[in-house]
This record gives structure tokens, sequence and C-alpha cells, in this order.
């Protein structure tokens, strides 16, 4: 794909116009294509970030551009992520008929949604890419990235990749599309409006464009993870994967942990399993430090998120005796916009805040949910499940982890059952139109075939009888 801003007109209604053409006419190399032939696309696509050295390169390259992560933790993201989405791909149907229903009378057809705009975050410029074009095209769909600025080197080379495997196995490239340089807003605003479908991942800025646009839109909410060690926890099992999964990729996924709450009957051991597992705890000086350095002018201060953490722990001016640490714990007790550390933090910074008892814990995550990360996810390292069914029975989130590192549990895992993904729905509770991990069901459309079955008619009573007994009639 050409780079050469002065190559194209500059009008971004007529760039874009022109893109979404050609991914149309790309999508009629799939209208009669059966599953296996769908399934080599995706698994094409799949391979274009999976293959050892391209995973590595995107990722080294990702870090150069954006500032953000580490190596080895992209590495991980571009294979891990590509090869659990393909797992979940390669079981699901999307071409005919992908469901029957006798008794109801009823037979499913899968159809493609059209030309998908797919916007993606810095954080993941490679992965979430491949990822939403894996999902787009086991749809029978084309699919326009609109990269984020800081990210587009890695991007566009991704796609490129991703273009070069299409075109390996005799499809059109132009399957796979971005747009081109200058990123802008009114370029990816052009996008949004013209596509049949658009998928946001990244700022809540572009999820509520997205959403205004006037196209059907998908948008996913912030993260602000709250997790709970509860009294019957394993300290040193939720110490180690807290610790897991704080700082993997230094903290730039929205499912990292943002904040642990721990009951006061094991608040001092679990401190100390944590203090084992690499962190270290700030007193209230350091605690300052971290503030004062994190946000500037109340926003997140972009040259220290994400980073090593001993950039962090040299920026910050913290001892020496933390320069060794993974990561920083810094004790709170409110929550709020007067409290910053109560907020996503995108850095190897984590609250710890102090509950008297469950229910004290409950409560916190409750407020933690309400004030920044509404419907995204909480966590739970206990024994006793009833506690873990009483979080998810009464907060208003999506996701509830029981014993888990949410960063690698909250997008899909190998042992649990969410599908695997970059982009997390988090319900009406942070405005968004689904709630659940985004999957392929969402870029397909479905054609109902009804045929007669015998009559399911109840009688009135069967339907009124209990309120009449009750209330009369």
């Amino acid at each position: 794909m050409s780079t050469n801003s002065a190559a194209v007109p500059s009008d971004p209604h007529t760039v874009v116009a022109q893109i979404i053409q050609n991914g149309r006419v790309a999508m009629q190399s799939l209208t009669n294509a059966d599953q296996a032939r769908v399934d080599e696309a995706v698994t094409a696509i799949a391979w274009a970030v999976y293959e050892p050295g391209r995973a590595r390169e995107l990722a080294e390259l990702a870090v150069k551009d954006t500032g953000m992560g580490n190596v080895e933790s992209k590495v991980i993201k571009n294979t891990r992520k590509t090869f659990g989405t393909l797992r979940d791909l390669m079981r699901a149907k999307t071409v005919g008929v992908i469901e029957t229903n006798e008794a109801r009378g009823m037979v499913k057809y899968a159809k493609p949604v059209g030309v998908v705009g797919a916007v993606t975050p810095s954080t993941n410029p490679a992965a979430t890419p491949v990822n939403k074009a894996m999902m787009a095209v086991k749809g029978r769909n084309a699919v326009i990235i609109a990269a984020s600025p800081s990210g587009f080197q890695t991007t566009l080379t991704t796609v490129n990749y991703m273009r070069d495997q299409l075109v390996a196995i005799g499809l059109p490239a132009d399957l796979v599309q971005m747009l081109p340089p200058p990123v802008n807003k009114e370029m990816t605003q052009a996008l949004m409006e013209l596509c049949d479908l658009v998928v946001v991942t990244g700022s809540q800025n572009n999820v509520k464009r997205a959403y205004s646009s006037g196209t059907p839109a998908i948008g996913v909410g912030a993260g602000n993870v709250a997790v709970m060690i509860a009294e019957s926890a394993d300290l040193n099992d939720a110490a180690t994967k807290i610790c897991a999964s704080k700082i993997f990729d230094n903290s730039t996924s929205c499912s990292s942990e943002n904040s642990v709450t721990i009951v006061d009957a094991v608040y001092d051991d679990a401190i100390a399993a944590l203090q084992r597992a690499g962190g270290y705890m700030c007193n209230a000086e350091e605690r300052q430090q971290i503030i004062d350095t994190l946000w500037i002018d109340g926003k997140l201060n972009r040259h220290v998120i994400a980073k090593d953490p001993q950039v962090l722990a040299e920026v910050t001016g913290l001892p020496e005796a933390a320069r060794s640490a993974k990561f920083f714990m810094v004790e709170e007790s409110g929550v709020g916009s007067d409290y910053p550390l109560s907020n996503e933090k995108l850095s190897l910074v984590l609250t710890v805040y102090r509950a008297a008892d469950f229910p004290a814990a409950k409560g916190r995550l409750s407020e933690l949910l309400d004030y920044a990360g509404m419907g995204h996810s909480v966590g739970i390292h206990t024994k006793d499940l009833a506690e873990a069914n009483e979080l998810a029975a009464d907060l208003n989130v999506v996701r509830v982890l029981v014993n888990q590192a949410h960063t690698f549990g909250n997008g899909g895992s190998f042992n649990n059952g969410f599908e695997f993904t970059l982009s997390m729905g988090c319900g009406s509770w942070a405005g968004n139109s689904i709630s659940e991990n985004l999957n392929y069901k969402h870029f397909i459309n479905i054609t109902h075939l009804s045929t007669e079955i015998p009559e399911d008619k109840p009688s009135e009573n069967e339907l009124f009888g209990g309120h009449w007994e009750k209330y009369g009639k």
C-alpha cells in the first residue's frame, strides 16, 4: 500500500469512498466461497503476524513507534491472541446454514455485514488490526483499518503483511486495507460515516464519534480493573498472578489491574506476598512523587506511562531500593476526581486499598466502577465461590474473574470460557452496544428462514391464571 499522501485526493470522503469501493470489489471473491476457503483466508491473516520472525519484528517496531510497552510482551500478545482467536474462529460457522432448529422451524443463514471500518489503538498497533481483520474476513467482509497516529508505521507494516498473505493464497489484497496518511480525525470520521459497520477500540472520543456517525457501530469501554484479595485467598498465588498481569507489556492493556482491595484480616500478609512477587511499597513521600510525575495538568504523562520499571523509578525519583522492583504499590483511601490513583494509570503503579471485610471490599470495587471503568471488569482472589457469585450478581460489570490474572484472562484464555479478543464490550453501563467480548458473531448478518410448526399457543389461564388468582380479573 502506498503511503504517499500527495498521491491521493485531499477530500477525505473522496479518498475513503474509493477505498471502500476497493473493499466491495475484493469482497466479491468470497461471495461464493465455502467455509473452507473463508477459513483459509482467516488463517493466512493470522499467519501474517503469528510467524515468529514477523511477530518479533512487529513487536520491536511497535515499541519503537509508540514508546510504550516492551518487546517480549508484545511478541506474546501478537502470537497468543492471534492463536487463540484463530482457534475460536476455526470452530465457528459463518457461511451458509449456521444453525437449524427443527422444533422452532428455524434455519439461520450467515451473510456479510459489508465493509468494516476498524479503528485501532496505539497500545496494540499490530495485534488489534490482525484480530479485527480475522473476525471481519471470517464473515466474508472487507476491512479498512484506521491506525493510531503514533502506531502508524507498525500498523502499515502489519497490514502489508496481511495483504501479502492473502495474495499468496490467491485472494485480493484489498480484503484488508488501511487509511492513508496523514492520519487525522477527518479521515477517520469519513470512514465511520461511509463504511457498513464501524468497530472502535481505543479512545473514548473515537467510541463516541462512532456511535454518533450514523453507521451501525460497536465501541468498547475504558478499563480500570479493580481486584479484591479476600480472606480465604491463596496469597502467594494471588500475588504471583497480579504481578504477572500488572507488568505485562508495562500495563498498556485495558485489562491490567489498576487497584487491589485487600481485606483487613490478610492485609499485611498479602502485601508481603506482593512484595515477594516483585512489588515495591511506596511510603507517603514516594506516593506523592508518583502522583506529581504521573499526572501533568490532570492528564497522564505520556513520557512515563507504559515505561519499564527502572525508567519509572528513576523519573519519579524513587530510592535505589525501588530500582529493582517490577511494579510499585501506593496506598489510597478514597475514590474519585480528588484521588487520581483511583483511575486507570497505564503504568506499573498499583493502587492498594484496605477494607474491613468482604462487604466493605465489595463496596470499594463498586465505588471504583462507578468512578471509572464502569462495566469493564473486576476480579477476586478467593476460595469461597459464594463471594465471587455475589460480586457477579450485584456489580454493574460484564466480567468477574476468579483467581485469574486479568491481562491473560479478560480477553480470552485457554483456561477460561471468554472468546479471544482485543476489544471488550462493557454494556450500556459504558455506553456500549455489546456486553461481551467482540467476536465473529458481530461481523455477520443473519437471515432467518421460518417454516410452520405445530401451534404453540397456551391457554389464557396458563398465562393469566397466576395474575387472576393474586389480583383478580
